[in-house]
């Protein structure tokens, strides 16, 4: 695969990015089996994305990016999540990634990519450690768990909670950015689906950190950040939680996506061989076969809908130069439940149809069929979480999650 890179100043449309993902798609297929077996995106994989300039689409201007929108990092990762829905999960982390750097202080975007516009980094978003003021920053120790892609990353971004500042404050989660030089890893990664994404932990004892390497999840979600002071795009207005997990959702979608494709080929050509109904019948010829993919692919485009008209709205809003309300946010966080669940479900229907043949590891549709069911069970977009968020918000309760 040779794809040129344009030079750091150079604008490349979004459906030209788009093509380029698309046209990985064979070699990403062609390595899904190694890339699920060494339980990581390979550096070349890496290297490959990063020369299609994939990686730039979210990214400031002043640092090489293309300041475009979701719209385009949501197709990638679509595209790239027909051929291996782990590669996708680990792109579009990367992606969303160059995203919230731009909304940290000047000088730790400065820190990242001053000296190397391509580093990446990667995260573990739950704030599961307290931190405490020390020397104009901030200590914090903790193990941070699913940090997809964190083997090709230079930095990663680590959920916090950062402790009171003053007498009667409350305590406020946030995120601390940090260089992968300052913590180690335990190699626990060890699943039966997304394995390839080499969502290893973070470990990390008495870790300093500087005040300038801190942003808080208010000033996220009201789209306040100190890099929306920055970067006159209005793109870095946007509140992190309302746009941010439609990526990785879209990982799922691909791999559904490409689920239902290695389903259509394969059935075309199958006939059975006995048994119930049969020597030589056309299995494309049984009805039930046919109501699997339509709804497969019923979901799928339903899902995309949802995601899409909601990027939709937060960009109008943002661009109109309002604030996205509270409504529209929790809304959004209710879509990429439901949204996850019809992929979940229109890869239960294809796998569902396909029969004793999707038993054989050999078969991608099998591991589809893991990596989107492994997809599912992230607590973010757990449906009854936010569901109920969504409900109680609707009946005028404090609604209880990250919006």
């Amino acid at each position: 695969m040779n794809i040129q890179s344009p030079t750091a100043s150079a604008d490349v449309a979004p459906a030209t990015l788009v093509e380029r993902a698309r046209a990985l798609v064979p070699l990403l297929a062609e390595r899904a089996a190694e890339t699920e077996k060494e339980r990581r995106v390979s550096d070349e994989i890496i290297e490959t994305m990063r020369a299609a300039d994939l990686y730039r689409v979210l990214q400031p201007k002043r640092y090489g990016g293309f300041e475009q929108d979701f719209h385009t990092v949501m197709d990638i990762t679509c595209e790239l999540g027909r051929g291996c829905a782990s590669t996708a999960w680990v792109y579009s982390g990367y992606a969303v990634s160059n995203f919230l750097i731009a909304l940290f202080p000047a000088e730790a975007q400065e820190e990242v990519w001053g000296n190397d516009r391509e580093a990446r980094c990667a995260g573990s978003y739950a704030p599961i450690a307290t931190t405490r003021l020390a020397d104009g920053g901030y200590r914090v120790s903790g193990r941070w768990s699913f940090a997809s892609g964190i083997d090709g990353a230079q930095w990663a971004v680590l959920g916090v909670i950062f402790e009171a500042t003053e007498q009667g404050g409350r305590p406020k989660p946030g995120f601390l950015l940090v260089p992968a030089r300052d913590f180690t890893l335990d190699d626990d990664w060890h699943t039966i689906g997304l394995a390839g994404t080499g969502s290893k932990t973070i470990v990390a004892t008495d870790l300093s950190v500087p005040a300038h390497r801190a942003v808080t999840f208010d000033d996220l979600r009201a789209g306040t950040t100190p890099g929306s002071r920055i970067h006159a795009n209005p793109l870095y207005r946007t509140p992190f939680n309302a746009i941010s997990s439609t990526l990785l959702i879209s990982s799922a979608l691909g791999g559904a996506q490409g689920a239902a494709e290695a389903f259509l080929a394969s059935i075309q050509e199958r006939s059975t061989r006995g048994g119930a109904h049969g020597a030589g019948a056309r299995v494309a010829e049984f009805p039930t076969v046919q109501i699997r993919y339509a709804e497969a692919t019923a979901c799928l485009d339903a899902a995309r809908l949802l995601l899409r008209r909601d990027l939709d709205e937060v960009r109008d809003t943002i661009q109109a130069g309002e604030q996205v309300s509270v409504a529209t946010r929790i809304r959004c966080r209710r879509d990429h439940g439901f949204a996850l669940d019809l992929a979940v479900r229109a890869v239960e229907a294809v796998y569902a149809g396909f029969g004793g043949q999707g038993l054989y590891t050999h078969h991608t549709l099998q591991r589809f069929w893991r990596d989107v069911r492994a997809a599912g069970k992230h607590v973010s977009y757990n449906w009854d979480v936010v569901a109920t968020m969504y409900g109680q918000h609707a009946f005028g309760l404090e609604p209880k999650g990250q919006y």
